[in-house]
């Protein structure tokens, strides 16, 4: 009989401690999702993608800017849409054959290296908008039209290309007019 109580005592003991650990351990689960609710609401949220939006400038801020840095312009109506086209001067440089053109292969190839990355760094830096050579065998070997304020500063460009200063071309330069903002087709 003692073995009985003393089975059952045991019994209930380890079946009580069990009982009682269950109420007295937290419930985790509850607690996980409340530390989960916290931190989810700590969050700050990473900023959405901004868009910028260009705003276009006006006529008039163009005029504006354009005569600040000493540019000549005008104005004219297309009669046919009525529409006002402001008129930019550039210069167009003829690069014309030069005096030195005994520049063996290996020297003459160097030179045009050097001719077009000059026309490339002027490109880059704004002042000239288009070059290119012509397709005849002429003494006009090609263009530049270079988009700066004063026939000083175009020719003071066009003279330091590589070619020029080798005297393997010359450059003629004029002002030329056109439509401000207008593209080749």
């Amino acid at each position: 009989m003692k073995k009985t109580i003393f089975v059952l005592l045991f019994f209930f003991l380890f079946f009580g401690c069990k009982e009682e650990s269950k109420t007295t351990l937290p419930d985790i689960d509850n607690e996980v999702e409340s530390v989960l609710i916290e931190v989810k609401d700590s969050i700050i949220e990473e900023p959405k993608e901004v868009i910028e939006t260009v705003v276009p400038k006006t006529i008039e801020q163009i005029k504006k800017d354009l005569t600040a840095k000493g540019f000549k312009i005008f104005d004219y109506v297309d009669e046919k849409t009525k529409d006002t086209i402001l008129m930019q001067q550039y210069f167009m440089a003829f690069l014309k054959k030069g005096p030195i053109r005994g520049q063996n292969e290996e020297e003459s190839a160097e030179l045009q290296t050097l001719h077009l990355a000059h026309l490339k760094k002027m490109y880059d830096l704004g002042y000239a908008d288009i070059s290119g050579p012509f397709g005849d065998d002429g003494d006009i070997r090609g263009i530049t039209i270079y988009n700066v304020p004063t026939l000083k500063m175009a020719d003071s460009l066009a003279n330091s290309d590589p070619m020029v200063i080798a005297g393997r071309l010359n450059i003629e330069i004029h002002p030329w007019w056109a439509g401000k903002g207008f593209t080749l087709r």
